[in-house]
């Protein structure tokens, strides 16, 4: 495998496992409004790497977009506008997934929630060669 091949294959992956973030949320966003907004942050979180991975810059292991979101805009200073709305989805990495959270959000949060990680998955996909998104 060539080094092009691997960095093409890399980002694919990424890609891969945050459009089934998005799938997953899609299907539970009606009955379970939490696991959509947990699978939305993780979506985004994924796309986010692969925009990094592409751009062949390291990140540490991380659960934020918020953390994320900057580095691509370190890259790229356009990206923020487009991606500074989806920091929101990093406190559902944790808020909502163990018992004592603060509440039980409704299915409008989940929408919105996905709309935004929807934003970040249009926003990358505009900057990943067609390989890398199939």
């Amino acid at each position: 495998m060539t080094p092009a091949d691997w960095l093409l294959d890399e980002t694919r992956q990424w890609v891969r496992r945050a459009e089934a973030g998005l799938r997953a949320a899609a299907l539970c966003i009606a009955e379970l409004p939490s696991e959509a907004l947990f699978r939305c942050q993780q979506a985004a979180e994924k796309y986010l790497k692969a925009y990094l991975a592409w751009n062949q810059t390291a990140f540490r292991k991380t659960h934020e977009p918020r953390e994320l979101g900057s580095r691509c805009v370190e890259l790229e200073p356009a990206l923020r506008e487009a991606l500074e709305p989806a920091c929101g989805l990093s406190k559902y990495a944790w808020t909502l997934r163990y018992p004592g959270s603060p509440y039980e959000p409704e299915v409008g949060e989940a929408a919105a929630g996905r709309a935004l990680a929807e934003q970040v998955r249009a926003t990358v996909k505009l900057r990943l060669p067609p390989a890398a998104t199939e």
